[in-house]
């Protein structure tokens, strides 16, 4: 069995997944660990349009053995504008880090009891104002008689135009405010799924016992390269070719991506692969990492921590409207000391392969 954990996409109540169950999840908005020192739109700016990112995913990933990480939790933003997701370019995506002691100023140090009405307001908003829209924190008020508050002028239009203007000019906040929440969930931020972990089955045994297909996939492909240099295939519009082959000619016969395809044909659908300390699997031999910055609070190394992998956009159901974000996989790079942050959520190293 591998040491690797691996992360699904699962539908949950909501409730599941507010910030009193320590949740990794995908989706909605960010479910904060510290509910008081809440990211202002400034840390979360894209390089490139200098708008906020958008919430992606979080990993509940506390250290047994660290007691300043009692409590720890990975969270990864993206840019949805269209011209700022580049090929093999992280300046669209943010990471951040945050943890806790056992002994904190929000939470109880025994476990939670996983029901609904167990402690309801160990919530964010008991601490913290954040905006309507993404849940970040906000400063900008919607109106002198409306409780809505914003990160940043950009939100607030855009939330305007779907419809709370009018709701705010006829001061019927609270009923329409409910019911433009599943709207603003569906047309703004990406749909949300709770990520349930499971050691990844695989040995090497696997691999051996697969390296004879691999052989002969190999064979097939050097017959099908000798087939399109004489004219007789088209890589373009032949129809009866095994897309495999295809994809495989293109990428001239990658081992970095045979080794991808081979490690996760077993669980496809896995979202998000777990191994702090470990390597991340990547889909090509070209733009890997060379060196990654050290910790921007305490200088020490970063090391690998976990990675996002494509089947999200699909889970997602990224359309048109998102028709350029797109990764190969999201490698993640966290303080190898997991040092413990000046009140306040520390910057983390995301490295996107395409």
């Amino acid at each position: 069995m591998s040491d690797i954990d691996i992360g699904f996409a699962q539908e949950s109540e909501s409730w599941q997944l507010e910030s009193r169950f320590f949740p990794s999840k995908v989706g909605g908005k960010p479910s904060w660990l510290d509910l008081k020192n809440i990211p202002d739109f400034k840390k979360l700016a894209c390089d490139h349009c200098q708008q906020p990112t958008i919430f992606l995913c979080q990993i509940y990933a506390p250290i047994e053995e660290d007691e300043k990480a009692y409590h720890r939790t990975i969270y990864v933003f993206i840019c949805k504008n269209p011209i700022c997701c580049k090929d093999n370019s992280n300046g669209n995506l943010k990471v951040l880090r945050s943890q806790l002691e056992q002994e904190n100023e929000f939470y109880p140090p025994e476990d939670p009891v996983v029901e609904s009405d167990w402690q309801p307001d160990l919530c964010v908003e008991k601490w913290s104002k954040i905006c309507s829209l993404c849940g970040i924190s906000a400063t900008q008020q919607c109106s002198p008689h409306c409780k809505k508050v914003y990160c940043t002028r950009t939100h607030k239009l855009w939330d305007w135009k779907s419809g709370h203007k009018a709701a705010c000019i006829a001061q019927k906040e609270q009923s329409v405010e409910q019911s433009l929440d599943q709207n603003l969930v569906d047309r703004f931020l990406f749909p949300q799924f709770e990520i349930v972990f499971e050691k990844e089955q695989y040995s090497e045994k696997d691999c051996s016992k697969k390296s004879d297909e691999k052989d002969t996939e190999a064979e097939e492909l050097k017959k099908f390269e000798a087939l399109v240099k004489s004219g007789k295939v088209s890589l373009q519009s032949e129809k009866g070719v095994d897309e495999d082959l295809l994809k495989l000619a293109y990428c001239e016969d990658d081992e970095v991506l045979m080794k991808f395809k081979e490690r996760t044909q077993n669980e496809p659908k896995q979202v998000v692969r777990y191994n702090r300390g470990g390597h991340p699997l990547f889909v090509s031999s070209s733009n890997q990492p060379f060196e990654i910055p050290n910790c921007e609070l305490c200088n020490s190394e970063r090391q690998f921590e976990f990675q996002i992998m494509p089947y999200l956009l699909t889970t997602l159901k990224i359309d048109s409207a998102f028709n350029c974000i797109h990764w190969g996989t999201i490698a993640i790079y966290t303080c190898k000391n997991s040092c413990k942050p000046n009140a306040d959520y520390v910057s983390e190293y995301a490295w996107k392969q395409s």
